[in-house]
């Protein structure tokens, strides 16, 4: 698992503007009526948002954002910081300061943190299961929540995966529709180089062996082994031989992983781990 140290923050300028959204709409046109309307403005509040179920901490930047913008006396202090492992009952921060403020952010803030913590938690799993098996990375896809893509991939670092492309724009993915549309695997490998700058890797989907053959011929950065049976993954593996980059795709679980890592793939790529994660349980309590 990746250590809470090593993993650098997202900067400030991509975190608030999805916070300050969530805040927004939770607020309405007229603010929180219920805090408002109980809470007297100078009432202070001291707690902890603290884990009900075992996980993997993401999100704490987002979470912590999110009392600040509504008010920046209140004081946050991260008990256990993304990527740190953490059991029923721990205190992942520590909160003090106007109570209205916290009140209001409480939603908005669990719900970042439970949705990115568990998209740590399903990555770590997955990991944990490929691990003994073969030494492929585990990534994520473009299947992220609109509006949260740039989290959730820091969330997948945080369980110790690692990010695909983050979007249209950082690499070329050639799918298998771009195959059809080009008239195969080697005219969209061309069209392809031929359309973009030196430093852009192509990779190239593939779901046969006789696919595979052409796009090594032509000189693929990476191919990405679509539904592919471990045995046909270990006969792709030993046909790359080293000479591009393989991924293997489709329907990968934990329960799968394994046979998947013991072909000898570089890289491992699941969709759930961002679009099909559940939650992890996380609650604010008074202190």
């Amino acid at each position: 698992m990746t250590d809470a140290l090593s993993l650098p923050p997202l900067p400030r300028l991509l975190v608030e503007p999805v916070v300050r959204a969530a805040l927004l709409e939770d607020l309405g046109r007229a603010g929180d009526l219920t805090t408002d309307s109980i809470v007297p403005a100078q009432a202070r509040f001291s707690g902890v948002i603290a884990a009900r179920q075992a996980g993997v901490i993401a999100g704490t930047d987002a979470a912590a954002l999110a009392f600040a913008l509504l008010d920046p006396e209140v004081a946050v202090s991260i008990a256990r910081p993304d990527s740190s492992q953490v059991a029923p009952g721990e205190t992942v921060m520590h909160l003090s300061g106007p109570a209205r403020a916290i009140l209001s952010a409480e939603r908005v803030a669990l719900n970042l943190l439970c949705r990115l913590s568990g998209v740590a938690t399903a990555t770590a799993s997955l990991v944990e299961a490929a691990r003994a098996h073969g030494p492929a990375r585990i990534v994520c896809t473009r299947k992220t929540t609109p509006g949260l893509r740039a989290l959730e991939k820091r969330a997948v670092r945080a369980g110790g995966g690692s990010n695909h492309r983050f979007g249209l724009d950082d690499a070329v993915l050639i799918k298998d529709n771009h195959v059809a549309v080009a008239g195969g695997v080697g005219p969209a490998i061309r069209r392809a180089r031929a359309g973009t700058g030196h430093l852009v890797k192509i990779e190239v989907e593939v779901d046969t062996l006789a696919q595979l053959e052409e796009a090594l011929a032509e000189g693929a950065d990476a191919v990405l082994l679509d539904n592919m049976a471990p045995d046909a993954l270990r006969r792709a593996v030993a046909m790359i031989d080293g000479r591009a980059i393989s991924e293997a795709s489709g329907r990968i679980t934990r329960e799968t992983a394994g046979a998947v890592a013991a072909s000898g793939v570089d890289l491992i790529s699941a969709g759930w781990i961002t679009h099909s994660a559940a939650i992890i349980d996380l609650g604010l309590d008074v202190a």
